[in-house]
């Protein structure tokens, strides 16, 4: 994984306290995941990348039976101080095999956490592995088409075909932080899903919810017209 797991310790409470309210996870990729996933009501789901835990709680007032993961111990503390002592709970890096059985789980939600990784190929067979035989991966990533064209505007990296590494600094609660990502074409995804045996059932650019219009009112119409995030709805064969 190309991010270190000290890097999102380091920050895990700040991230915590944005992800509660921001534009980005409160008003358009939470929600959007969470219409994915449907009537979860007693189906097992693995929160993959869980960091510190508010999909996991949605999720789990949902009716859901639900385990979480994050490479970040920082982040699994921060996500322990939320959900209580009961909630299941691992530090687990999605770069190598999962702690779990096989056919554990009805879903995974792998929300903004596979464009941190290189390579998908053992993320995506083990993730299938613990899926039951039609279980489904609902995943979210950076759109492509968003990385490229703010990096064209930028001056860099004109070509949309190229795989590249590339680091994001940006301000949480007044603190600078930094994240680096991979990005890759939308076939390079689609590709690497289905040769991990994975069919592709949605491929969704979803909008914001329309709360989000009065909270984030000069964001709003930026977020409303162009897609930040790419979903995935894939069904394990």
């Amino acid at each position: 994984m190309a991010q270190e797991a000290s890097d999102y310790d380091g920050f895990a409470e700040t991230y915590s306290v944005e992800n509660e309210t921001s534009l980005m996870n409160a008003y358009y990729e939470r929600p959007a995941a969470l219409a994915l996933a449907g009537d979860v009501a007693e189906r097992r789901i693995l929160d993959a990348g869980c960091g510190s835990g508010p999909l996991f709680a949605a999720l789990r007032d949902r009716g859901a039976l639900v385990t979480g993961s994050d490479r970040s111990a920082g982040m699994v503390a921060q996500a322990r101080q939320r959900l209580g002592d009961d909630a299941d709970l691992r530090v687990a890096d999605l770069a190598d095999p999962l702690p779990f059985p096989d056919d554990a789980f009805d879903d995974v939600m792998a929300s903004l956490v596979l464009h941190y990784l290189e390579d998908w190929t053992l993320t995506l067979a083990e993730l299938h592995r613990v899926l039951r035989t039609g279980g489904r991966l609902i995943a979210s990533v950076n759109h492509p088409m968003m990385v490229n064209l703010t990096h064209r505007a930028e001056g860099l990296r004109p070509d949309y075909f190229e795989r590249y590494t590339w680091t994001d600094e940006f301000v949480l609660q007044g603190r600078t932080c930094s994240m680096t990502f991979w990005n890759k074409p939308l076939h390079a995804m689609t590709d690497a899903f289905t040769a991990a045996g994975f069919r592709i059932a949605v491929i969704d650019e979803p909008h914001p919810v329309p709360e989000a219009r009065e909270v984030y009112p000069e964001d709003f119409p930026i977020l409303d017209t162009f897609p930040t995030f790419l979903f995935f709805v894939l069904e394990a064969a």
